[in-house]
Order: C-alpha cells, then sequence, then structure tokens
C-alpha cells in the first residue's frame, strides 16, 4: 500500500503570528484524511546540511489525497500564513 507525504523543512520567523496558522492547519489535514508523523520536535543533522529547523511530516491515504488537499480551498485560505511567517520548503512524496 503506498500513501502520500508532504514533507516540509520551515525556520518559523515570527512565532507568535505562526501560531494561527498551526491552529487552523490540522482541521484542513484531517479532511483529506491527513495525519501528521512529524510536527516540529528536536532534531539532529547528521550528514550535509538541512534546511529549516522544523520539520513536518504529514501521511495522506494517497498520493492523490495529499494533492487534493495543498490545492484544496481550505488550504489555500491558510497557506498565506505559513508563506507570511516562516520561510522553507515543502514536497509531496508517494511512498509506503
Amino acid at each position: 500500500m503506498t500513501f502520500g507525504y508532504c514533507i516540509g523543512h520551515l525556520t518559523i520567523e515570527d512565532a507568535d503570528a505562526y501560531k494561527e496558522y498551526a491552529a487552523k492547519a490540522p482541521a484542513a489535514i484531517a479532511a483529506y484524511g491527513g495525519e501528521y508523523l512529524v510536527r516540529g520536535g528536536s532534531s539532529e543533522v547528521k550528514e550535509g546540511t538541512f534546511p529549516g529547523d522544523r520539520t513536518v511530516i504529514i501521511r495522506f491515504p494517497s498520493f492523490a489525497a495529499a494533492k487534493n488537499w495543498y490545492e484544496s480551498a481550505e488550504y489555500s485560505a491558510i497557506r498565506p500564513l505559513r508563506e507570511a511567517y516562516a520561510s522553507g520548503g515543502m514536497i509531496l512524496v508517494e511512498g509506503l
């Protein structure tokens, strides 16, 4: 069985303002069957360089569900909050 994953590497630039995004994101993710596997927490780079200081990994029931979530009206409404208060990148990946 394969899943869809959203992997984000972010640097939070305004922690207080970012809280609004962090409070709204779980509902948009859950609406597409997504669940957080990693949401922040401690990390330690072992090889090379790694972007950002916060890692987020979200699993969706399928790659299509991950794409549908990212392109959804629900997420499009709150994505500007993340973009305004955090920098970094996100990737959608299909995997086990």
